[in-house]
């Protein structure tokens, strides 16, 4: 297509996410055309600002995406099932942040830092997938080990925001926050249990495994970026009461002898990753020093000893931001120079 400037659809406009994909175009100099900002009906009407001008937001039901090239979506998955399909036939190459299309055969799922090569198959169907957020910024961590070690075995408990649920959760964790500051009781809505001060070891439904969907995803999305099976992983996914960027412990086995300085070598050069890793004056990430960045930052590498080549380290990063929403621009940015 060769164009100076895109045109773009985000879709979900006025989510979390969305918000964050038009702040990240407009911080990253996106060479945006015409952008349309869709939602649903009840958000249509609505106005966002974006390079210093308001925008209405449109009722997605009634797009055409007629001269769009790119499609942000992030809307939730049974409204990127009907529509991602729709914006797609129109000629509107799509980037959806839901997990609807992500084991898909013919959709590649992508993280720019870890297979860029596969988003040249977004033809197969005009769509891409941007995967889960904890798997984003895991497989960013994995990737350089995996390449130089050969990864075996991954045993990764993660440590989730409350923002991954969206606004209503954001809301409902402050609300309880102060509800139990006066003695008032606690009616959760978005969660199953109490999130303030308290961690809930369910993430999405329950499978007939006894894993619930998060941790599945985990598994196979891992897989399918990576482009190897003979990874074995196995993945906990707990909710804890913070409200920004998720946190991980990974305990990683390999075939090949590794070290922590071996981990770091390979690690400092990495794409996308902040080494944060001085045990020596109490220097490690936390959600706090990642949210609101881009980076996946790594720390607390360290010899697991019971097995015979084991590592285990810490990773945290803004799930908003590299876990969906920055993802889903820099697919963009290789889409546009290398693609179309």
């Amino acid at each position: 297509m060769d164009k100076e400037k895109y045109n773009i659809a985000v879709v979900g406009a006025t989510g979390m996410v969305g918000k964050e994909i038009l702040s990240i175009l407009e911080e990253r100099k996106f060479p945006v055309g015409e952008v349309r900002l869709l939602a649903s009906e009840r958000s249509a009407g609505e106005k966002i600002r974006f390079k210093g001008k308001d925008i209405v937001v449109r009722e997605l039901s009634k797009e055409d995406f007629k001269g769009i090239d790119i499609g942000l979506f992030s809307p939730g998955g049974s409204v990127s099932k009907v529509h991602a399909p729709r914006a797609a036939e129109a000629g509107c190459v799509v980037i959806d942040n839901t997990s609807f299309f992500r084991m898909d055969e013919e959709v590649p799922l992508v993280v720019p830092e870890v297979n860029p090569e596969a988003i040249g198959e977004y033809s197969n169907k005009n769509i891409i997938a941007n995967p889960n957020c904890s798997t984003i910024q895991m497989v960013v961590a994995l990737k350089p080990i995996h390449d130089n070690f050969t990864i075996k075995r991954v045993v990764v408990s993660t440590y989730q925001s409350v923002s991954g649920a969206g606004k209503a959760a954001i809301d409902e964790l402050s609300a309880q926050v102060q509800d139990l500051f006066n003695m008032r009781e606690v009616k959760p809505k978005v969660f199953n249990e109490p999130i303030a001060f308290n961690c809930i070891p369910q993430i999405d439904v329950f499978t007939e495994s006894g894993d619930t969907k998060e941790e599945v995803k985990m598994v196979n999305e891992t897989k399918k970026i990576l482009g190897d099976d003979s990874v074995k992983l196995t993945a906990t996914a707990v909710r804890v009461p913070v409200f920004l960027s998720h946190s991980e412990a990974i305990n990683i086995e390999t075939l090949h002898p590794v070290s922590p300085s071996s981990i770091r070598e390979v690690l400092k050069d990495a794409p996308g990753i902040i080494l944060t890793d001085n045990p020596a004056e109490n220097t490690y990430p936390t959600a706090l020093n990642a949210s609101g960045t881009d980076g996946v930052y790594v720390g607390r590498i360290r010899t697991d000893e019971t097995v015979e080549h084991g590592i285990n380290m810490w990773i945290v990063s803004d799930n908003i931001r590299k876990g969906a929403a920055l993802n889903a621009v820099q697919i963009a940015e290789l889409l546009i120079r290398d693609y179309i």
